[in-house]
């Protein structure tokens, strides 16, 4: 790397924070909506199931925790393709679901956070699918860019609710029309979804059914609430306040242990870790039911050998490690995200694939899958090949991470980072504090932080300039500010 380039990086490093006035220093990236057909692929079925805070290891089949049961995502991966090391690219709501619509990076899109408006000129890849004769339907928690319900550009079907919308009785808009349905809100959506599924289709369909569950506050469905009350719970090895246990970490992980995203204080103070824990849990038993029967309406359709169902967290969840209840940060339980293909006649059966994929790859996989060629312009990498069985070895070596701090929530600071096979380095802005870094083969629970030792000197300032490399080479180097103006902090409060 010259000089010039490392001295005009320094430069817009500086500039950025002078620029509070603007969301953005550039313009967010858009594709035409019509997108290049590629005759010799089918356009198969799509339906996409999205969970909310779901994190990579609490399923049955990981034995994480040891007394959880979710036969059906069990189900899934036993006959479909499990993406082990699938990982978003900013662990928040609203900018991992504008990165799974658009193929974009948080600083391509712009929805840096939960409040942030969706700027008018992106391009969501079902418009593409809508213009390539598909039918498209939405059901669930759209939250992103702000909190109404009203139908958005894309989709033919539409059901959704207001910002968190709530675990009991929600009012929703149906396509236009606000509705009160009496319940418990996975079951409803699973219900509306069915409902559209058993419709006749006389074009190729992409389903997207977005989960409430498993957000905070945890309230499981009445027939799970309690069914975990007498197990054990085994804690995480950094949950402990210890100074063992906080040796080499940053100052803010520490005192956000007794915060709003801390083990100490949950939330509001309301309930305990346990409780907290227990809730997380009992309520991913309904969404595992709800999973199970969408694919029974698979393995019973006409369709099935032409249906690709997949199923993703939106972003992962700590629950104790480093003494954290939250995501945002770029520790594993946050960044990781369960992620499952399912397609008889379609893709493999029973394939683990150990390549590093991210939410960014779910626009271009799910053009591919409808036949279509996803816009060169877009950061995310198709893994469709992957789940065919297709490992040519010429996948991503390493993934890049973005957070940017949020005003009603200072307890994390922005980060960028990267993870490599080995290593994962992070890099925070704009406080006085540590940077981490970590051998993830030998330290998988990020317990030693290595930033200082003498012999890492070298890699982490190499992992540093491939951080730096990444965010000029993708457009990345400036940070999105939300100008002053009104604000209420009760808007943050279920983030």
């Amino acid at each position: 790397m010259s000089d010039k380039n490392y001295s005009r990086r320094k430069f817009l490093k500086t500039v950025g924070s002078a620029t509070a006035a603007l969301p953005f220093l550039s313009a967010p990236t858009s594709f035409e909506k019509k997108v290049e057909r590629d005759e010799e692929m089918d356009q198969h079925n799509v339906i996409f199931i999205l969970s909310d805070d779901h994190r990579w290891d609490f399923m049955s089949h990981m034995n994480t925790p040891n007394f959880l049961e979710t036969p059906n995502m069990d189900r899934m991966i036993e006959g479909g393709v499990h993406l082990e090391n699938a990982y978003v690219t900013t662990s928040l709501c609203s900018p991992s679901r504008a990165s799974i619509l658009t193929g974009l990076y948080t600083h391509n899109h712009g929805v840096a956070d939960n409040q942030t408006l969706v700027p008018e000129e992106l391009t969501f890849f079902p418009e593409m699918l809508r213009e390539a004769g598909y039918e498209t339907a939405f059901v669930g928690k759209w939250h992103m860019g702000h909190s109404s319900a009203e139908p958005r550009r894309g989709f033919d079907h539409w059901v959704s609710f207001r910002g968190q919308g709530t675990y009991f009785n929600p009012t929703l808009n149906v396509n236009g029309e606000q509705v009160r349905r009496k319940g418990y809100i996975t079951d409803i959506l699973t219900d509306y979804a069915l409902e559209w599924l058993n419709r006749d289709h006389d074009k190729p369909f992409f389903l997207f059914l977005s989960h409430k569950a498993v957000h905070a506050g945890f309230r499981p469905a009445p027939r799970h609430k309690g069914k975990y009350s007498d197990v054990r719970l085994d804690l995480p090895p950094t949950y402990a306040d210890t100074e063992e246990n906080y040796r080499g970490k940053p100052e803010w992980v520490k005192r956000q242990r007794n915060s709003f995203h801390g083990v100490d204080y949950t939330f509001h103070g309301n309930q305990s870790f346990e409780e907290v824990y227990r809730g997380y849990c009992e309520s991913l038993l309904a969404l595992d039911e709800g999973i199970g029967e969408v694919l029974d309406w698979v393995d019973a359709s006409d369709d099935a050998d032409q249906t690709l169902t997949m199923y993703m967290g939106d972003n992962g969840f700590c629950l104790g490690e480093h003494g954290l209840i939250d995501k945002r940060h770029m520790y594993e339980p946050s960044i990781r995200v369960p992620l499952i293909a399912y397609g008889p006649g379609i893709i493999e059966k029973g394939v683990k694939v150990d390549e590093m994929v991210q939410n960014i790859d779910l626009t271009p996989t799910i053009l591919e899958a409808a036949g279509l060629k996803a816009p060169e312009e877009m950061d995310g990498r198709s893994f469709f090949p992957l789940l065919q069985g297709d490992s040519t070895g010429d996948w991503r070596k390493e993934i890049f991470y973005e957070y940017f701090w949020e005003y009603a929530f200072p307890h994390t600071p922005t980060v960028f980072g990267v993870k490599t096979q080995k290593y994962k380095y992070m890099y925070y802005h704009g406080i006085w504090d540590i940077n981490e870094l970590y051998d993830m083969e030998n330290d998988p629970h990020e317990q030693f932080n290595l930033i200082d030792h003498p012999e890492m000197t070298k890699l982490k300032r190499d992992l540093r300039e491939r951080v730096f490399d990444w965010l000029e080479r993708t457009g990345g180097m400036q940070i999105p500010l939300r100008p002053p103006g009104n604000w209420r902090a009760d808007r943050y409060l279920l983030d």
